[in-house]
């Protein structure tokens, strides 16, 4: 099948091409590649297939991806920095697929929170309080949701091409001048070797260029979860530690170094030390944990959640009271020197915290807490993780969670999960 590229994008929104030509197609493109310049013509169309957000005189706008990992609830403290350090944040993000927690599922756990808001009114909470973390609309690059679907059952999801097209055509149709991309490897993610991880990013970094947006991305290792949490409301709770300053240090970590990144490609910071520092500032002086609350009220929480410290150590109000919860305890003295992130991700997803298929229904309640952390010193009987769950095979889960835990009798070398910065 001979077609331009502009004329297979057509067919796919107008539905002119049938499911076994775009299928044929991207078989097409999984098993040869396409050209650097084929990827930039292809997301550019992609992009130009539904509605592009636009924000008059407004240059400071920008936007964080992540590849997706285990606990990973970046976005959910980074984007209020970024608003409270002045950059212009519309995060139009995704659910839970499979072993990857969504950002979406995450911030439905509090009451009220409303994700499914139109392009016009997140035009204008964006405009008000400077950010709005929302799901993706019908006319929002409407080309990718027949493609990802049709991807996905007929096994060409893994294409660079065609990750780098999908991913880059959402952002740029943000109308987002500023990027900054956490492309994860390792056992919890979806690129297993740091090369893979590389060749993306690379690729995303170019495509991003061609269409005008300043890209940056880095190269993060998934091997152990991110933070202490694992599951929707309790990564909420985390989230909102992080947001006053009392944070995991891996995760307030990549916080800090994607959101001063951003802040430097989009021109708020003369360089990325001071854009990191305006960041941290941020976490700890309170302003980015009110862009969070103004957030959480502009798309139907209450701020009420949030008033006192009770309220946040009685788990504000999103935990269900009702859940049962078990302590996994150490057999023996000695250092943590590794959690298989895997391991982890795959026993939340039994429980229910994600989804296998896109219409599954998840329970934003269950999931788990790590206790310790890879590095940490650990004496028999102390507490390793607690697991909240609805009735089920606990004893099962139980065996299979001591499973994710790694130990030695020396101390390990705790490294940053940051392993390269792509420009």
């Amino acid at each position: 099948m001979v077609i331009s590229i502009g004329d297979f994008i057509d067919g796919v929104v107008d539905g002119s091409l049938s499911d076994e030509q775009v299928i044929l197609w991207l078989k097409a493109v999984y098993e040869n590649g396409m050209s650097d310049s084929e990827v930039a013509e292809l997301t550019i169309k992609m992009r130009d297939s539904g509605k592009i957000l636009a924000w008059g005189d407004n240059k400071k706008v920008g936007d964080k991806h992540s590849t997706g990992g285990v606990g990973d609830k970046v976005s959910i403290p980074l984007a209020p920095a970024l608003a409270a350090c002045g950059l212009s944040v519309p995060m139009v993000s995704g659910r839970s697929l499979g072993h990857t927690g969504g950002t979406l599922d995450k911030l439905e756990s509090i009451p009220g929170f409303n994700t499914d808001i139109g392009n016009e009114e997140l035009t204008h909470q964006v405009s008000e309080i400077g950010l709005g973390i929302v799901g993706q609309k019908s006319d929002l690059v409407p080309a990718d949701k027949r493609l990802y679907s049709l991807r996905d059952v007929t096994g060409t999801v893994a294409s660079i091409p065609l990750i780098s097209s999908s991913i880059i055509s959402k952002k740029a149709a943000e109308g987002i001048s500023a990027l900054v991309l956490d492309v994860k490897f390792g056992r919890g993610a979806f690129m297993k070797n740091i090369d893979s991880a590389r060749e993306l990013a690379e690729s995303m970094v170019g495509v991003s260029k061609e269409l005008g947006i300043s890209t940056i991305s880095v190269l993060s290792s998934m091997d152990q979860p991110i933070g202490y949490s694992v599951g929707n409301s309790l990564e909420i709770l985390e989230s909102v530690e992080t947001l006053l300053g009392r944070g995991p240090a891996d995760l307030e970590e990549l916080v800090c170094v994607l959101g001063g990144l951003l802040l430097e490609s989009s021109g708020i910071s003369s360089d990325f030390e001071d854009g990191a520092a305006m960041i941290l500032d941020s976490l700890y002086d309170g302003s980015a944990f009110r862009k969070f609350v103004d957030m959480v009220v502009s798309q139907g929480g209450s701020a009420d959640l949030f008033e006192s410290e009770v309220s946040l150590l009685e788990g504000l109000g999103i935990l269900d009271q009702s859940l049962k919860s078990n302590p996994l305890e150490a057999r023996k003295d000695g250092w943590v020197v590794d959690i298989d992130a895997m391991v982890i991700a795959e026993i939340c997803l039994q429980m229910g915290a994600g989804r296998i298929r896109l219409e599954d229904k998840i329970d934003h309640q269950v999931g788990m807490v790590m206790e310790v952390q890879v590095g940490d010193a650990v004496e028999m009987g102390e507490v390793l993780a607690t697991v909240y769950h609805r009735e089920g095979d606990i004893a099962t889960i139980m065996r299979r969670l001591e499973s994710a835990f790694s130990f030695s009798d020396s101390e390990p070398e705790v490294t940053s999960r940051v392993v390269e910065v792509i420009r």
